[in-house]
């Protein structure tokens, strides 16, 4: 096991293959949060039988302080899969004040590795609590039983720092920044990228070598990002037209590929180099198209027509380029003209 002395909020790290096994002999008393896919691939591997098995139906507010309440006395949470199982996992551990072990089954999002739990109030995203991995788990062969396209969506969190950095500088260039702004972070940031571009084949393939570029792209964005209190450089308006849809909707998305879609629309509403990272979400195989996500093209439109409106209704959102640029419907058909419905 390997110590983090840098602050990226995971306290200590185990990375390789098999590095799962016998895990519950060194956690006391443990609950599990966790989905029927991932619990079945590792229920025979953490060596000691769990005090109750949670199985995520939603990350609903409510229905979680439902679980929460019929949960025995453990000594720690254990959040096994994708986003919403070690979401879940952080909720418990962060209510009831007790160790987390987070081990994803899955790279799709980047919440094995953030403090906050990412869980919805009345189907609107909300961050709640802090919790520090300890141990972060990342065993090669247990991510790569999952399908190729949710570890190649994890990518998705930091292909985002192309357009969150931007908006961020844009918000600073109207005197609307929330942060004082650094172009020394968001030089910081864009070396994260310059550093995983090399990794890309590697990543498309879900190797070793792109699985490991993925989870340490992310704790180094925490040796950024938690220091300033904000993960500003991070998230921005691709993320904001995603939070829109997933209301409009009232449907969950694998979260890499929604804001790759993000990336897709708002890098073009920015004049950022649309193309540019474009071209590294198709050689990834980012499945950020409408089509792979059962998204019409009039709910997208009318997604993309409410931007404005829905940002400005949302006072916890940053300042980004959908404050002032506007959206016309020309402009949305425009730019989703060569995306697949």
């Amino acid at each position: 096991m390997n110590t983090i002395e840098e602050n990226t909020n995971v306290t200590s790290l185990r990375i390789g293959s098999g590095v799962i096994k016998n895990i519950g002999k060194d956690a006391g008393r443990f609950v599990v949060a966790t989905m029927e896919i991932p619990w079945k691939l590792t229920t025979k591997l953490l060596g000691a039988e769990a005090r109750k098995v949670v199985i995520i139906e939603s990350i609903e507010e409510s229905w979680l302080n439902e679980q929460l309440s019929d949960l025995p006395g453990c000594d720690c949470i254990i959040g096994i899969g994708g986003g919403q199982a070690i979401d879940a996992g952080k909720y418990f551990a962060w209510k009831l004040e007790i160790p987390f072990i987070s081990i994803p089954t899955i790279m799709s999002v980047n919440a094995f590795v953030t403090p906050a739990a990412g869980i919805r109030r009345n189907h609107q995203v909300v961050y709640l609590g802090e919790v520090s991995p300890n141990p972060l788990i990342i065993d090669y062969d247990i991510i790569r039983s999952a399908p190729r396209e949710l570890n190649i969506a994890g990518i998705g969190d930091l292909l985002s720092i192309h357009t969150a950095s931007f908006d961020w500088e844009h918000a600073q260039s109207k005197g609307m920044s929330e942060y004082p702004f650094s172009s020394s972070i968001t030089r910081k940031a864009s070396e994260i990228l310059g550093e995983l571009y090399p990794h890309i084949p590697a990543i498309r393939n879900a190797e070793n070598e792109g699985l490991k570029a993925i989870a340490l792209g992310y704790m180094k964005m925490n040796t950024i990002c938690l220091p300033l209190g904000h993960f500003r450089v991070e998230e921005g308006s691709e993320h904001y037209l995603f939070y829109e849809l997933e209301e409009r909707l009232q449907q969950p998305f694998i979260h890499g590929n929604i804001v790759g879609l993000g990336i897709y629309l708002m890098s073009r509403l920015q004049r950022n180099d649309s193309n540019g990272i474009t071209e590294i979400m198709d050689e990834v195989g980012l499945g950020y198209h409408p089509n792979a996500m059962g998204i019409k093209k009039e709910d997208l439109l009318r997604s993309l027509l409410n931007l404005n409106n829905f940002v400005k209704n949302k006072h916890k959102l940053w300042y980004t380029c959908i404050n002032d640029v506007p959206i016309s419907r020309e402009w949305a058909m425009n730019a989703t003209e060569n995306l697949r419905f």
